[in-house]
Parts: structure tokens; sequence; C-alpha cells
């Protein structure tokens, strides 16, 4: 993550077509994290008896887990008087669930991170609106449906993968893109397709069906700005859309979208119909009110995570 960037120029020319833009992404590296997270950890993780001591061996195997596990149970919001060393007095903090988050978004962001780490953007603060939005997603869809396994975590967590591709296979586009956005109020998508031809959204769709992730992924990619075009899995990508803006409204990590989100526009996104089509004023209130303390804990957490 600290990796210095190189200098991309940021000149150029007119949108690309669709076609070459498709062709392009169909070159861009397949990474093995979107397909497959360590199967014995998720096996583990999954089980109806789960011994703390076999779940910290296979952590132990995975350096980068372990040192971001140790990071995020030392971090403020733990508030610990002694610091834990162990990793299984870190498995006995955090929990389950947050080990399972760890276990499946570790990997995807640090091959994401291989892909952009030469194009100078905020990345740090990228990768916290992500994984923050992951978080939110899955507690906002807690509140109409089941868990679905990480399916929720995950679709949060990749909604904007199209600016990591973006910035892998269009890095000229990418650059200018930025530039472009740090002086403007015009919404990203805008933007993005007046100087490439495609945005974000529609990119990191391709690419996520290439490597043949799951369609509610594929959804919440392509449609995360607008819930009522996705055909099969709307409440998922609602819950996304809300989570995402709500992060940029609090200004939890850094979207790279100009274009400002308040209350007043949070509270008119398409998504409120969509999860609570029949008491939407009720639910936004009690909604806003359980979301409350996770968004308080939200940037300690983060700080421990990346």
């Amino acid at each position: 993550m600290s990796a210095q960037p190189t200098t991309v120029s940021q000149s150029v020319g007119a949108p690309l077509d669709r076609g070459v833009i498709i062709q392009r992404l169909g070159d861009c590296a397949h990474l093995p994290s979107l397909s497959s997270v360590n199967g014995v950890l998720r096996e583990l993780l999954n089980a109806e008896q789960r011994f703390t001591a076999q779940i910290s061996e296979v952590i132990r195997r995975d350096p980068s887990m372990a040192t971001r596990m140790l990071r995020l149970v030392n971090s403020v919001y733990y508030g610990l008087s002694v610091p834990v060393t162990s990793i299984e007095e870190a498995v006995f903090y955090l929990g389950i669930r947050q080990v399972r988050q760890l276990a499946m978004s570790a990997p995807i962001i640090e091959d994401l991170q291989r892909l952009s780490r030469h194009n100078p953007f905020p990345w740090r603060a990228f990768w916290q609106h992500c994984i923050a939005t992951a978080i939110m997603t899955r507690e906002i869809a807690g509140t109409v449906q089941s868990s679905q396994d990480e399916l929720e975590y995950v679709a949060g967590l990749l909604h904007d993968v199209g600016r990591i591709i973006m910035a892998a296979e269009f890095p000229n586009e990418f650059a200018a893109i930025w530039a472009q956005s740090k002086s403007s109020t015009e919404d990203l998508s805008d933007i993005e397709r007046s100087v490439l031809g495609m945005d974000h959204c529609e990119l990191g769709a391709i690419y996520l069906a290439h490597n043949r992730l799951p369609e509610a992924i594929v959804e919440a990619a392509r449609h995360h700005t607008d819930p009522t075009q996705a055909p099969n899995h709307p409440h998922l990508v609602a819950a996304v859309q809300l989570a995402n803006h709500l992060m940029r409204l609090h200004e939890i990590g850094d979207s790279g979208n100009p274009a400002r989100v308040t209350e007043e526009s949070w509270l008119q996104l398409p998504a409120w119909e969509i999860l609570y089509p029949r008491r939407v004023e009720e639910e936004q209130a009690l909604l806003k009110s359980s979301l409350q303390h996770s968004l308080t804990k939200l940037p300690q957490i983060l700080e421990g995570i990346i």
C-alpha cells in the first residue's frame, strides 16, 4: 500500500469505443481472490463447532491476515489496556463475524492493490470507503432479510471495483478523470463517461462477470447508483446504494465522487422504496437510529483494518 506511485500522463483523446474497452478488460488480470477465499479457513468459520486453536493455526499461515487481525484488535476501538500479541486472543476478542469479514476482504484488497498501486490516487481512503460500505451494506440488508453468508459484505466491498480496474487498464483516462473531479461538483459517472466512454459501474460489472462472480455481486457493481434497474437482486443493490451514500454523507473514507451527498438526498434515494415499500418514513427513522452506533465505531475500526 505504501508503494510510491509513478506519474501518469493526463493527456487523453476522445472517449474510447465500447468494444475497445471490453477487449482491454478481457486482457486484465484475473484475480484468484475474487473466485475463492481460503477454503480451509472458510470451512472452519462456517462450521457448527468452531475451535479457536484451529482457526488461529490457519490464520498464522497468512502473515498479512495475522497482521491485520492484531492491528485491528489493538486499535483504539477495542481500548485494551494490555496489547494482544497472540492470534488466539485476537480471534477471541474479534469474534467469528469480524474474523470472517477480514478473511474475505484481505486477499481481495491485496490483489486489487497490486493492480492499482502505480496510479496516483488516495487509495487508502478509497479502501476505507469500500470496507465501510461493505460493513454497512451487511447491516442494512440484515434489517430486511436473513444474511446470505458473506454475499452482502462482498457486494459492498466490490461496488466500486471499476475504479481500480480503470486505474490499472486505463491509467491516462483515470488520471484525467481524477484531476477533473477535484475541481468539479459533477457526478463521477458523468465525468467518466465523457473521458473514458464508460463509467466505473459498467466497467466493474463487466470485469466481475469475466471473473465469474455471483450475479448479485455483478448487479451491485453495475446498478448501485440506481437499484431500480437491478433485474434480479434489487434488495441487495438497494442496501449497497444506501450504505455507499451514507459513507459519502458522513465522509468516511473517500469514494472519489465529487458530487455532494446531503441527508436530504440520502433520504430520497430510490433504495428506500425498494427495501421498505410500505413504511418508508418510519423505517428511515428506525434505520438511522440503529446505524448510529455503527457509524461512530467505523473510523476506529477502519484504522485497525487498513
